[in-house]
């Protein structure tokens, strides 16, 4: 992966239903500048955004002094939980990446195999 494309995005997941990104961009920014923070799945009869979502700073640092200062603390009612995301590595597949979270596996195995339990088919 070429520098440009490094990216320092945390999974943040346990928030509540009325966290929109505008207010998890106002808890994750006292932590540095946030490159964005976007739903990723949406519930299917309900149509809102799911009980987690990715947060993209623009520096390493930033983004681990957030996993480190948000991890386990309470937001909006609920403990979230701040886990740091890998890129899927290249290699196979002509290149081209699709699926629900967005080209990201969460680092915490466990919390990825709730969220694919949760999903269901497609």
């Amino acid at each position: 992966m070429a520098a440009a494309d490094v990216e320092f995005r945390c999974f943040v997941g346990g928030l509540a239903w009325a966290t929109d990104n505008e207010a998890l961009e106002k808890a994750f920014s006292v932590y540095g500048e946030i490159v964005e923070s976007k739903d990723l799945i949406n519930d299917r009869e309900t149509g809102r955004s799911r009980d987690f979502r990715f947060v993209t700073f623009v520096f390493e640092q930033a983004m681990r002094d957030a996993i480190d200062g948000m991890n386990g603390s309470n937001l909006n009612g609920c403990n979230i939980t701040v886990n740091e995301t890998q890129s899927r590595g290249g290699g196979g597949g002509g290149g081209f990446r699709s699926g629900g979270r967005g080209g990201y596996v969460v680092a915490n195995l466990a919390v990825a195999a709730a969220v694919d339990t949760e999903a269901g088919p497609s």
